[in-house]
């Protein structure tokens, strides 16, 4: 299966109509491992306005395509969060930040732990990061001690 008819199908999955713009986003937002922001896929596709990605992301985000997070770096993080015939994760999932490379990587296998809030609160959303350093961080540390 090509990688476009791959995209295709997770657009049409969800009721989203495949245009040009929609598949460049979902070809660059699936280039590695690690979440993106806005500004990375401004970078990444200079041929598409900001405003056609901002809504792109807008509409993948609403049909449950991608899950964004904060990682407290001031700037919304995107992933996708979804194949063919799989359901949207919607993010619940711990999102991992690394101090030194400033990249976040998403880590569906770790859900989010249960959080019992007393009497009279009411989650709305739920943002679980933890930072430090990742693998390749972390390796290249060890070898500068």
């Amino acid at each position: 299966m090509s990688g476009d008819k791959y995209f295709i199908d997770i657009m049409q999955s969800r009721d989203v109509k495949p245009t040009a713009v929609r598949l460049l986003v979902l070809r660059a937002m699936s280039r590695g491992g690690e979440m993106v922001t806005m500004g990375d896929l401004v970078r990444l596709l200079r041929t598409v306005d900001k405003s056609s990605i901002s809504r792109t992301l807008s509409l993948f985000m609403r049909k449950g395509i991608v899950h964004a997070a904060d990682d407290g770096s001031g700037a919304l993080k995107y992933n996708l969060s979804i194949g063919v015939n799989m359901p949207a994760d919607e993010g619940s999932h711990i999102h991992f930040s690394c101090e030194r490379c400033q990249r976040t990587f998403c880590l569906p296998a770790i859900g989010i732990p249960q959080v019992y809030l007393p009497e009279g609160f009411r989650t709305s959303s739920v943002n679980f990061v933890i930072k430090g350093l990742c693998p390749a961080c972390s390796e290249a540390a060890s070898r500068q001690k």
